[in-house]
């Protein structure tokens, strides 16, 4: 039987612009720009942005606003189409649900994986649940216990564990800390240069 493969992705910084740098810039709120680039700990810097979205008396809408008019970065949809075409393609992404979908309408609706936020009757953010701990690692254990062979790759701290789970790990688009911190794992810094590293282990023509 022919190895069947699975591609997991991060959302954020590889499909599209990063949602909260693109709130900091609209609201002019620098603190919001802080991704998981900056703070490792995911519960530590969501637990840092509800509190300033309490302070500035942002509500989930108007976030949704401001998400509404991101677009897909250049040669995204190209790029994911060609994925879907090579191996079954799932975005694992640390979004919510009540961020991702004008988003996912832009990319022709991927298999996206990903959390939910917990708003009160002001629709004010107060909190947020996880689908699972360390979710992004356990996507992938639970592909290759389906006998698939995950290729995986992602810009963030937050995804190292998924590409360490992987049979195959990329880092696509990175800060420089992150490099520095995890130099095992290859490095993309376009489409291009991704699809080079991708083929040699998910060849095109099986």
């Amino acid at each position: 039987m022919s190895e069947m493969y699975v591609i997991c992705s991060d959302l954020e910084g590889v499909f599209v612009p990063e949602v909260w740098v693109n709130v900091a810039k609209r609201t002019g709120i620098d603190k919001l720009k802080l991704t998981t680039r900056d703070i490792q700990d995911y519960d530590q810097l969501m637990n840092y942005r509800i509190k300033i979205l309490d302070e500035e008396n942002l509500t989930l809408k108007d976030i949704q606003s401001v998400i509404a008019q991101i677009k897909p970065l250049d040669g995204a949809n190209e790029f994911l189409n060609w994925c879907k075409e090579l191996a079954r393609m799932v975005i694992v992404s640390d979004t919510f649900v009540e961020f991702a979908d004008p988003l996912m309408a832009q990319l022709n609706r991927p298999f996206l994986l990903c959390h939910s936020l917990i708003t009160d009757e002001k629709n004010m953010i107060r909190g947020y649940k996880l689908r699972q701990e360390d979710p992004k690692r356990k996507t992938v254990e639970a592909f290759q216990s389906l006998k698939y062979k995950v290729l995986a790759f992602g810009d963030s701290y937050n995804d190292i564990s998924m590409l360490q789970q992987a049979e195959v790990g990329i880092l696509y688009c990175p800060p420089d800390n992150v490099v520095k911190d995890y130099p095992k794992f290859a490095v993309a810094r376009n489409y291009e240069e991704l699809k080079a590293l991708i083929t040699k282990y998910i060849p095109e023509n099986r």
